[in-house]
């Protein structure tokens, strides 16, 4: 979804990324997993993502102009942290993401580890969220080294009040088990249900100022555009 109310939510999402950006990484990533890997398995995963994007869950999930409900969830060290008291301290980052599992999640949760300076000196808070179970939440803060609250959302309960739960097409579920992701060990259940990647950049207010979302998982918002958004806001 772009920052721009009424305006098409792909078009963020597909400019053309610059040589230093996340994006530029993420593209990186995803030729490198074509070129490595065998042609029926690049058509599997080709076919996957042409049925998630055919999902309507990125145009009808809250986007700028909203504001969320309310929720409350554990983080990494099983305190529980809740919206409306981060939102009295000021804006809040939420970053949606899918899993530890997902190299580019991880990647885009190292990029938002990097500007967390920067956004703490805007005067925000950064809370990324995942279906993952507590325990696989410490583990992904502890292993990539994360200082900002990881959020354990078991059943994707706050994902979906945001409108952007979509289930794992059948088709890549035995190809993410060969490559040793067990999507009901990590997340405590059988469901197959994922967030798409998706950033939201809210007031103190708790209104949405920024809204990304897309059901391409190898597209992010640039944590440029954050810095920006959390600039202008007064």
């Amino acid at each position: 979804m772009s920052s721009e109310p009424g305006s098409d939510p792909h078009v963020r999402a597909h400019a053309r990324p610059a040589p230093d950006s996340l994006q530029s990484e993420l593209d990186a990533l995803f030729r490198r997993f074509i070129r490595e890997s065998p042609q029926p398995l690049t058509e599997v995963v080709r076919e996957a993502m042409r049925e998630m994007a055919d999902s309507d869950v990125a145009a009808t999930c809250l986007r700028e102009g909203m504001r969320p409900l309310d929720f409350t969830l554990p983080n990494q060290h099983g305190e529980p942290v809740s919206l409306s008291q981060r939102l009295q301290q000021g804006p809040v980052v939420l970053s949606f993401f899918r899993g530890s599992w997902c190299p580019y999640c991880s990647t885009e949760l190292q990029a938002l580890q990097k500007i967390l300076p920067l956004i703490r000196r805007f005067g925000g808070q950064l809370l990324a969220i995942s279906p993952q179970t507590p325990e696989q939440t410490t583990a992904t803060a502890r292993e990539l080294g994360l200082d900002f609250d990881v959020l354990s959302d078991g059943g994707n309960e706050v994902a979906s009040c945001f409108g952007l739960v979509l289930s794992l097409p059948e088709m890549l579920r035995p190809v993410y088990r060969n490559y040793g992701v067990e999507l009901p060990t990590y997340n405590g259940d059988d469901s197959y249900q994922l967030p798409i990647a998706a950033t939201y950049v809210l007031d103190g207010s708790g209104l949405i100022r920024l809204a990304f979302a897309d059901t391409d998982y190898t597209r992010r918002l640039e944590p440029r555009d954050i810095l920006d958004c959390l600039q202008h806001i007064h």
